[in-house]
């Protein structure tokens, strides 16, 4: 990943008009302050990413700059309260801010929903008065980068399995072990890590860079998330001191509800994805012009837009209702598994079908259709694969677990 300024980034000529797609007048549904964030980020995003964002991707470039600027405009923990620095919004506006970075860029989401999600949101529940007050203001300003560790090497779908572990010395705890597959971990100032004690309870960590034997190797050559930071954790005889343990919450279930919050955000911005794949087809729909008509106007063209919207306006549906669940406390781990799945194989839909609509300029970064489409390959794997979700509905409706 190259974040050296002077990468070859160049900025596009071209310019963002997007609009979103709003067929069912949800717009009626949300409040001032949801319409005028949902503008701010657009906005946001129209400046900041899309004239870069090709360059950024073509270039394997994370742009470090932009960590400030989310902090800047409140993308980082929006969610959470503003003694802290948050942002005190619902979780319909963290959704639509999510929704609306996603548009621009899954890599450029993934950064800020592990800032917000993975790093700042169990600091928040499973810390103490003393680490939120250290850790957070700085985070959601954007001065330091989070990340978060769970899945390892040979631990994936099974983290419970993990092999992590701390050791109490009496003064502080002995670290050891390595993570995989983790956003932003280059380039993280401050890791929450999930590590086993010395009876196998998992508890989480805050690890901070410059902790000798921690050190956050980066993952090369991607094809999806080009313009995010990939990496490890490793953890070599790290002594993390005793006031960096989170002491409000152990076992598995800490990193879950953590995922279960991250998994929300995704839903959000995949359709995101696929609403920045259905206006590029759209419009190409009405300007490309073949056997002296624009292909619009011929019926497999308009099956395929109609198909689009379809899809898209459910899972608009489904992403309010879950967020109105949120808001009330009641959202529960098999509901938010539904709507990422449904929204991630939404976008990968609509992505695969908006590029064949482009034709052969559909492979160029002319069109943003083939960037999100290897992005959503991570989205559709990352926080819980596409099967694992079915088998937490699977679990769900029949009571019996498919994966133990």
């Amino acid at each position: 990943m190259n974040t050296d300024s002077h990468a070859k980034i160049q900025k596009s000529s071209k310019q963002d008009t997007f609009d979103h797609p709003d067929f069912y007048g949800m717009d009626s549904m949300l409040t001032e302050e949801h319409i005028m964030v949902r503008g701010a980020v657009r906005d946001f995003v129209k400046q900041e990413i899309s004239p870069y964002i090709e360059s950024w991707a073509q270039n394997a470039h994370f742009p470090l700059e932009m960590v400030k600027k989310f902090g800047d405009i409140g993308a980082f923990g929006p969610q959470l309260p503003t003694e802290y620095g948050c942002g005190g919004m619902d979780y319909i506006a963290y959704g639509l801010i999510m929704q609306e970075i996603e548009r621009g860029d899954s890599g450029m989401r993934s950064t800020a929903s592990v800032q917000g999600s993975l790093v700042m949101y169990p600091i928040y529940k499973f810390g103490n008065e003393e680490q939120r007050k250290k850790y957070l203001p700085k985070l959601a300003s954007g001065e330091w980068l989070g990340c978060f560790g769970l899945t390892e090497p040979d631990h994936g779908s099974n983290p419970s399995g993990m092999t992590t572990n701390f050791k109490d010395m009496g003064d502080h705890y002995l670290l050891n072990g390595a993570k995989m597959w983790i956003s932003n971990a280059p380039h993280a100032d401050v890791a929450v890590v999930w590590a086993k004690d010395e009876t196998g309870r998992i508890h989480g960590l805050i690890v901070e860079r410059g902790m000798e034997g921690f050190s956050t190797p980066e993952t090369h050559g991607k094809w999806s998330l080009r313009a995010s930071a990939t990496g490890e954790l490793v953890f070599d005889n790290v002594k993390v001191p005793k006031e960096n343990l989170l002491p409000n919450k152990s076992g598995l279930g800490a990193p879950m509800m953590c995922l279960d919050s991250a998994r929300y955000g995704i839903a959000w911005g995949a359709i995101g994805a696929a609403m920045d794949c259905y206006e590029s087809a759209r419009r190409y729909c009405a300007e490309r012009i073949q056997f002296d008509k624009p292909i619009g106007s011929f019926q497999l063209q308009q099956k395929k837009l109609a198909e689009m919207l379809t899809e898209i306006t459910k899972a608009q549906l489904l992403n309010f209702r879950l967020g109105q669940l949120f808001n009330e406390g009641k959202a529960t781990t098999p509901q938010i598994s539904m709507a990422k799945r449904n929204a991630v194989e939404t976008a990968l839909n609509i992505a695969r079908q908006a590029r064949q609509m482009h034709g052969g300029m559909g492979i160029t970064g002319e069109y943003p259709m083939m960037r999100h489409m290897a992005n959503l390959e991570s989205v559709v794997t990352y926080e819980g694969t596409h099967d694992i979700h079915l088998l937490i509905l699977g679990a769900e409706i029949t009571g019996i677990p498919a994966f133990k």
